[in-house]
């Protein structure tokens, strides 16, 4: 559901060897092997099948990642580390770890992922060095990366837009289940009232949790707050089947939601990791960036449905019924598929 947290790699340089963990939903990358590969796809894979068929075809993974030390192209060791060996083995991805040594008197790496179909983090540590976070897109190349010199810090107007347009695109277009609520919440009632309090009781709620969270002070494990967040689509689009009024509990019920949300959001930026030295800047431009993706999906859905608002009966009857039912039932599925892991 969240896939912007789904994919990075870890980076260690030390003691002239590299360790570099890709963490990646297995599912998706033994469907990705397989097209890479020209083999046929599988189904109906036990676990320890899949993790077998993923080890089977290491080759085709290493051959899609480029990692190079100067301009000397490596060649690491692969190995498979699977989600059943991990903490919170039902909702945690799987590992690729790849090995090696690193050439003498190597200035700088670059590293380029071929595997990935969107923005995903590269987080480096060098000796005993901060964490460097670089956020490359898709199957394009690291900027290279001194292994030599100091790092610069991050810059504020840096982090900001990194992690603005972060939880902009976490939002629009690769957060279906915040989508799916947020258009929950529009399809109610036409009126805007109702929509603006709904979004912004949300807003407060999820900003809340996403504070705390980041800063440890509250937390509950990803297979509680998803299988919650599937069910919070699910009740918001049956409420939406019998009463187009904004009811009392209704707003209590949003903002019990959003704490929720928040506190997914807030998995999502743990997995990236925050850049210690613009940790609040980066904390907050996150959130606003999630503040306009959700706006821009309600502005889409307003011009998407204007000509039919005008008459509330159609309205109701042609969006807000099949729609709420098609969200329904998402929801409901994607609680049951989270609670089964």
């Amino acid at each position: 559901a969240h896939e912007l947290g789904t994919t990075q790699a870890i980076a260690v340089i030390r003691d002239g060897a590299y360790t570099i963990d890709v963490v990646v939903d297995p599912d998706a990358l033994l469907v990705k092997l397989e097209v890479f590969s020209g083999s046929p796809l599988s189904t109906g894979l036990t676990r320890d099948e899949r993790d077998g068929r993923i080890g089977a075809l290491a080759s085709t993974f290493l051959d899609r990642v480029i990692l190079r030390f100067d301009d000397t192209v490596a060649h690491p060791q692969f190995t498979y580390v699977a989600e059943s060996a991990l903490a919170d083995a039902a909702r945690s991805p799987s590992r690729i770890r790849l090995t090696g040594h690193v050439p003498p008197g190597t200035r700088d790496m670059t590293f380029a992922y071929g595997l990935a179909l969107g923005a995903y983090a590269l987080n480096v540590r060098v000796g005993d060095g901060p964490i460097q976070t670089f956020w490359l897109e898709g199957v394009r190349p690291s900027p290279p990366i001194s292994l030599t010199a100091a790092p610069l810090p991050l810059s504020a107007t840096d982090a900001a837009w990194q992690y603005f347009g972060l939880g902009y695109t976490h939002i629009v277009p690769k957060g279906t289940d915040h989508i799916l609520f947020v258009l929950g919440i529009f399809l109610l009632s036409g009126r805007w009232r109702s929509i603006i309090l709904q979004v912004s009781t949300f807003t407060i709620a999820h900003s809340i949790t996403l504070g705390l969270t980041m800063y440890g002070l509250v937390s509950l494990p990803a297979r509680i707050v998803e299988p919650m967040i599937a069910l919070s689509i699910a009740y918001v689009a049956i409420e939406n089947l019998v009463t187009s009024e904004l009811k009392p509990w209704r707003l209590a019920l949003v903002f019990s939601f959003g704490l929720l949300h928040g506190m997914g959001f807030a998995g999502v930026l743990r997995e990236l990791g925050l850049p210690h030295s613009q940790f609040l800047t980066a904390l907050v431009t996150f959130n606003l960036g999630v503040e306009a993706g959700q706006l821009s999906l309600i502005a889409i859905a307003s011009v998407a449905v204007a000509s039919l608002r005008r008459d509330e009966t159609l309205y109701r009857r042609f969006v807000v019924r099949p729609a709420s039912v098609a969200i329904a039932i998402t929801g409901l599925y994607w609680t049951i598929q989270r609670i089964l892991g």
